[in-house]
């Protein structure tokens, strides 16, 4: 069989050298992370569940496999003694094991059970067309993976040990990378297949660095916004006096310079220009942000009434008194619904619970839910975005780089869709958005 590495591992096994150096390499890749989180590597069925410390063992023996020392290398070593049993494919996979440095790829063109195209965002290998069963069957447009791809014959394939990568692995990669190779930072990453060969624990690291926390976190981590304040959801609904109108409230809070009118009867309540965050925050950070500006809440009219979000106590207390103060004559005195970030994502798995169980066809589900899309994204393209720094995806891609920014602002998009539970919103074809900004030819 192709493939099988049974003898390799009882040849290896069997020479207390060569095994001992198995078991250090595998302690680069992993001990960093186990001993930074108190851990063993028995821990980890536990802590990761299956099959992740197997796939995190194969990490550290396909880079022994492609380790010289100076009595050798155990593939040569192994093939020189018992390469006449092996049949020629596997003779071919042990070579290619050793000298394929890992890299860090990333996904396109995906056809579950037969094959993807992986992009080489560390090396400077070409793009290539992967033939690959199993992992295409849950790998999805623009994912990041790390593992060796494998020349052949004619044809590439991929090594076993494969790990999906999070944005924020793939950070922390760059960034190891960078800081061993005394890279600039701000630089490109294209290195050569020996300076990766060299690097291979830091690509396990990176994964284990965020990985574990996210296994280990078992409650929900504490949330502030920008300024600091506890997340607490406030609705305000402040009801009209008897015969006030939408547009006479709407004048009077056309007034406030902090609101920005977003629509006909809608604003943004926008912190002043210049402002930043009083002091920094150690948990996680709901707020966004429009034209560098932090937005504070939204406010809209509707019916006989003006309801306002925002996301902490004092700033309902302040949108409360900029309210009243500018059209305090039109309204009654607000009632306030108050959530905790709990009651929020209880009430949304209630939401999807109910529409698990609507009685609505699946192609009218897919038409609305299409349709709902075509029109958030056509009025999204001229929108300001935080990502593009507060430009909108027309504005940005005027420029070079604008349009590096619009590329990977799309590529998230594009793959937080295809992860999506709904089938009708994971098969979103965007093609349409690429096309529309001009930017086909970096669809690849």
């Amino acid at each position: 069989m192709r493939n099988d590495i049974s003898d390799l591992l009882t040849f290896i096994s069997q020479d207390d050298l060569w095994f001992g150096r198995l078991q250090e390499v595998v302690a680069e890749h992993l001990m960093p992370a186990l001993e930074e989180f108190d851990l063993d590597y028995d821990d980890l069925p536990e802590v990761l569940g299956e099959p992740w410390p197997g796939v995190l063992w194969g990490c550290g023996f396909e880079d022994f496999l492609s380790r010289q020392y100076e009595d050798g290398n155990i593939v040569d070593l192994y093939l020189k003694r018992r390469g006449w049993n092996e049949p020629a494919a596997n003779r071919e996979y042990f070579g290619a094991l050793r000298d394929t440095p890992v890299s860090l790829y990333e996904v396109s063109e995906v056809k579950p059970g037969t094959s993807m195209v992986l992009k080489d965002l560390v090396g400077d290998a070409k793009p290539v067309t992967v033939l690959e069963g199993s992992a295409t069957q849950s790998l999805k447009q623009w994912d990041r993976i790390v593992v060796r791809v494998i020349a052949e014959n004619d044809v590439h394939v991929i090594s076993g040990a494969l790990l999906a990568f999070s944005r924020e692995a793939v950070a922390l990669l760059f960034d190891g990378l960078s800081t061993v190779l005394n890279v600039d930072k701000n630089d490109k990453l294209s290195l050569a297949s020996n300076q990766i060969l060299k690097c291979a624990p830091i690509f396990t690291s990176a994964w284990l660095f965020t990985a574990l926390p996210r296994a280990l976190s078992k409650e929900l981590p504490e949330f502030t916004n920008a300024y600091g304040e506890d997340i607490m959801f406030h609705d305000l609904r402040f009801p009209f006096e008897t015969g006030v109108r939408q547009k006479e409230v709407s004048l009077c809070l056309s007034e406030v310079n902090c609101f920005a009118a977003d629509g006909a009867r809608c604003w943004t309540w926008l912190a002043p220009h210049g402002s930043k965050a009083p002091r920094e925050n150690d948990g996680l950070v709901l707020d966004s942000q429009t034209d560098g500006r932090t937005v504070l809440g939204h406010i809209e009219l509707k019916g006989k009434s003006l309801l306002i979000n925002v996301n902490s106590s004092a700033r309902a207390d302040r949108v409360r008194h900029l309210v009243m103060k500018a059209a305090g004559q039109h309204l009654k005195q607000p009632l306030t619904t108050i959530r905790t970030v709990e009651q929020m994502m209880a009430e949304e798995q209630d939401e999807l619970d109910l529409e698990d169980a609507d009685e609505i066809p699946p192609e009218i589900a897919r038409q609305i839910v299409r349709g709902h899309m075509d029109r958030h994204y056509r009025e999204t393209l001229d929108a300001p975005i935080p990502a593009l720094g507060g430009k909108s995806p027309n504005q940005a891609v005027r420029s070079k780089e604008g349009r590096v920014k619009v590329v990977e602002w799309l590529k998230k998009l594009e793959n937080n869709s295809a992860m999506h539970q709904n089938e009708a919103i994971e098969e979103y074809d965007f093609g349409w958005m690429w096309a529309e900004l001009g930017l086909q030819e970096y669809r690849k």
